[in-house]
């Protein structure tokens, strides 16, 4: 017997079309090419730096809003939100903000400690109690975090930056849970290693190509890879997913040398 279930428009899922979404980090990489991916699917983009300059580049590009601040701080997080709402109702957040102090875990004091889990998780945790707030206001929507395969597996000089990352992923599957009977989805992609502007600075050539030897697939990951999938979490097409982590490597999670 033939299922009766209506069947859906699914590229139309994919649309965006009248939704405003702010994507913190905007300025370069991987929140460049989100910020692309987003606006080609029809949302009205917010993009968020701490620096004018690229936000503004990202923002004329895609024809979107350019929003300076720091999201570290609560009133960053409430300025942004306020300045998005001027454009219309906000129904989604990608938010890219992250980097790993490299190091021995023995290296570090409070202070550089402090800093690592700052600018990994509490972004994080002012997006969901702000931006979760306005996204549920707005009549739902969703919201899509940047992990790392760090957060799954242990990597040279990466201890305590893999210890935020895993935490992200964990606030993100709770969250998802606790979001979803406002309407509000909550994800996050984990890149494998990735070329952005940021590596590509300090990785050489022969770097490079040791890590495209590490990598099943054969090579490390581009930017406008990690956008594919947080397009589809922003989506309609992902509307039965939250509180998930996808983790978007090449293979290379999970995977060891043989001995043959």
């Amino acid at each position: 017997m033939s299922s009766s279930e209506a069947v859906p428009d699914y590229p139309n899922q994919l649309r965006l079309d009248g939704r405003v979404v702010v994507v913190l980090g905007a300025g370069a990489g991987i929140g460049r090419q989100c910020s692309h991916a987003l606006a080609q699917a029809g949302a009205t983009v917010v993009c968020v730096g701490r620096r004018i300059e690229p936000v503004e580049a990202v923002a004329k590009e895609i024809g979107g809003f350019a929003v300076t601040a720091d999201v570290i701080r609560s009133d960053g997080m409430e300025h942004v939100f306020a300045e998005a709402g001027r454009i219309g109702p906000v129904s989604g957040l990608v938010d890219i903000v992250g980097r790993g102090l490299m190091g021995p875990v023995m290296s570090y004091d409070e202070a550089r400690y402090d800093d690592q889990f700052d600018v990994v998780l509490r972004h994080a945790f002012l997006a969901l109690r702000v931006g979760g707030q306005a996204i549920a206001e707005a009549g739902g929507g969703a919201m899509v975090f940047i992990g790392s395969i760090s957060g799954h597996t242990f990597s040279a000089g990466q201890t305590l930056y893999g210890a935020a990352k895993a935490a992200l992923h964990r606030m993100v599957e709770s969250a998802g849970h606790e979001l979803a009977p406002l309407g509000v989805r909550v994800n996050a992609v984990a890149p494998g290693i990735t070329h952005t502007p940021r590596l590509d600075a300090l990785v050489d050539d022969a770097g490079w190509a040791r890590v495209d030897g590490y990598v099943p697939r054969g090579s490390a990951g581009r930017a406008s890879e990690i956008a594919g999938p947080v397009l589809f979490l922003m989506s309609d097409l992902a509307s039965y997913l939250t509180g998930q982590t996808i983790t978007v490597d090449g293979g290379l999670t999970g995977s060891f040398p043989s001995p043959f």
